[in-house]
């Protein structure tokens, strides 16, 4: 069957799916190679293998211990984030990290070491794993943790899924006083207000993000912070929000995101009523796309790219003349996100944040033209030493990974020689 990543774009190649859920038994014996399959949330071909097997995970979907006193949990890789957030959160806990999507595997999370709102205190999602097993293609299981196999475990975590299968992992959680976040709003003009805004949220609030207006001439957007409220800031915090399915078809033959309505959205989302303050449940300030169902349906048959870039601090400058080159080249997006990365260290080796600044947009896939602009928007990247996030990439050159990716070569020999994927293939050497 035909498996495809959330971006949806044409032309992935069939797989042949094989559901896992046994997490003692031992590795099919295949004539080709073998990738984990979570729940298709990267954007691009990092979670494909067309024309060989995907070991569907999501069977592996149990709890196996929890320890309220520290908040260690320990549970099977395919378990959604969601499904660990639902048990939880009423139980007083939360994730340490967490992506803007909460219906990702722990394995996935791992193999991509997704970062969240709270980079620049908490670092990476890797920074909270305590341990975890990893079952290669030779039979063998290696216990990886910071203290045994640590060089499996670096290898592992940010490893794109390529060193073998993750079958269980034994994770921190954080204590939380409830459902509530406490959350401050602000408009801002120009890059120079984000950077002095996110310098005096970051050095007093857990969380920071920013929507950006990438279509304006003078970059503009809404920058938000927050923190988990305090037991007495409760009382007023809505309840659940409830789920909106989205009804187009997956096969919706046109984009409903295009330069028109690029226009419209940006200048209503930007101008929409904004309380300085509030409180507001968890789920529409660390989720606020997953209240709507298949949303990626809204870009079309032709569906959509994601491009995601972090840029070192010191040339902060470039992120000027790229987003003035996007909004030049009509080809924006409303779902634009801006934040900065702290100096925390993953302990995976290709782990994609560091220190700066990255930028998140989504683009219809229009074709040459949209190739066209990424091939510029990497020759901006690179020239500033900047580089992609392999989770949200569909379209990379192999040229710009390796030469973007600083310790690939430490990583090269943990490889499983019976693991591959689409981008492994593209962008290795």
């Amino acid at each position: 069957m035909t498996l495809r990543s959330w971006g949806r774009l044409p032309g992935d190649a069939a797989a042949y799916e094989r559901w896992w859920a046994e997490r003692a038994a031992a590795l099919p014996e295949l004539d080709g190679s073998l990738l984990a399959y979570g729940n298709g949330r990267s954007y691009g071909d990092v979670c494909l293998n067309g024309g060989a097997t995907l070991l569907h995970t999501r069977g592996l979907d149990r709890f196996i211990a929890f320890d309220e006193a520290s908040g260690v949990l320990r549970c099977e890789a395919g378990v959604l984030l969601s499904e660990i957030l639902d048990v939880f959160v009423p139980r007083g806990w939360f994730l340490p990290v967490t992506p803007g999507t909460r219906f990702i595997t722990v394995g996935g999370a791992i193999a991509n070491d997704v970062h969240g709102k709270n980079h620049h205190g908490a670092g990476t999602f890797g920074c909270h794993v305590r341990r975890f097993e990893l079952l290669r293609s030779d039979g063998s299981r290696r216990l990886c943790s910071p203290g045994e196999n640590a060089d499996w475990f670096a290898a592992t975590i940010g490893g794109l899924g390529l060193t073998g299968l993750i079958t269980w992992v034994e994770m921190e959680l954080k204590r939380i006083a409830g459902v509530g976040m406490a959350i401050e709003n602000y408009r801002f003009n120009g890059l120079d207000e984000f950077f002095s805004r996110n310098a005096t949220a970051e050095a007093s609030h857990e969380y920071t993000v920013a929507w950006i207006d990438c279509l304006a001439a003078t970059p503009r957007g809404i920058f938000v912070a927050g923190d988990h409220a305090a037991a007495g800031d409760l009382a007023d915090v809505p309840g659940k929000p409830g789920s909106l399915p989205l009804t187009l078809p997956p096969d919706w033959p046109f984009s409903l995101v295009n330069g028109a309505s690029l226009r419209v959205f940006n200048q209503a989302y930007y101008h929409r009523p904004l309380p300085a303050q509030a409180v507001v449940h968890y789920e529409p300030f660390f989720y606020p796309l997953d209240a709507v169902a298949h949303w990626n349906r809204l870009y079309g048959r032709q569906a959509f790219y994601q491009y995601q870039f972090v840029l070192p601090m010191v040339a902060r400058t470039a992120l000027d003349d790229i987003l003035r080159f996007i909004a030049a080249s009509g080809q924006g997006s409303f779902l634009a996100v801006l934040k900065t990365f702290g100096h925390l260290t993953s302990p995976g080796l290709l782990s994609f944040p560091m220190p700066g600044v990255t930028l998140a947009l989504d683009f219809p896939n229009r074709g040459a033209p949209t190739l066209a602009l990424f091939e510029r928007l990497d020759a901006m990247v690179g020239a500033a030493g900047g580089r992609l996030y392999a989770a949200k990439d569909a379209r990379m050159s192999g040229e710009f990974f390796r030469r973007s990716t600083p310790r690939l070569s430490e990583f090269m020999p943990y490889i499983d020689p019976k693991f591959s994927s689409g981008f492994a293939r593209r962008v290795l050497p």
